[in-house]
């Protein structure tokens, strides 16, 4: 699990056993934190939220949907609101589809987010049901939210930026190479993308 300061530091030490250049890394950096998000309904609701705009944007949107609907935005109460009740919070027609494809799924028992399969690719296909959740989105889902100890956001572009610089690679790698280089790093990998992400702030401050 990642969601524990001693586990992640165990697995960053064990990727640095496997490729020296992680603790040179280490050494500049340090340690990343956890980063840790509830488990459930909301936190996939605030993903779609969130999509295409700033923090600040989201958080605005996010506070009038709970001035509406309740605190957590609960399922049952979006799904009884109009079109224009949510456009007024800031929902998009694009985004309210999303919203109401997972309030739906969850209701009709159609999805559980709270006891998804423990095989991580079995997992990311239950949540990609979910109309506007892709691979990307599941996979910070299930690294954030349940803390899995081996997910890969390998078509994260700071995840890309900072895997090239880490590795000394003249160009950003695609998606295909950061899944491939990133093979020999199991079990650890979602350590790596903390790293990664930890690098990439560190780097770029």
């Amino acid at each position: 699990m990642v969601h524990n300061p001693a586990s992640l530091s165990s697995s960053i030490d064990a990727l640095c056993d496997i490729e020296p250049r992680f603790a040179q890394v280490l050494e500049q950096h340090g340690y990343p934190e956890p980063r840790v998000r509830p488990t459930g309904y909301d936190t996939l609701l605030r993903t779609i939220v969130g999509q295409q705009v700033s923090v600040a944007a989201a958080a605005s949107v996010w506070n009038k949907l709970e001035a509406l609907l309740g605190k957590g935005c609960p399922p049952e109460r979006l799904l009884e609101q109009d079109f224009d009740a949510l456009r007024a919070c800031g929902l998009s027609r694009q985004k309210q589809g999303y919203a109401r494809s997972l309030a739906e799924l969850v209701v009709s028992g159609g999805i559980d987010l709270h006891n998804l399969p423990g095989d991580d690719e079995l997992a990311i296909a239950e949540l990609i049901k979910v109309k506007g959740i892709g691979r990307w989105s599941a996979e910070i889902y299930l690294l954030f939210a349940e803390g899995r100890p081996d997910i890969w956001p390998a078509g994260d572009l700071a995840v890309q930026i900072a895997i090239g610089q880490i590795l000394g690679m003249d160009a950003r790698p695609d998606e295909r190479l950061v899944r491939e280089v990133a093979e020999a790093w199991r079990p650890h990998r979602s350590a790596a993308a903390l790293f990664a992400w930890h690098h990439y702030n560190g780097a770029t401050l």
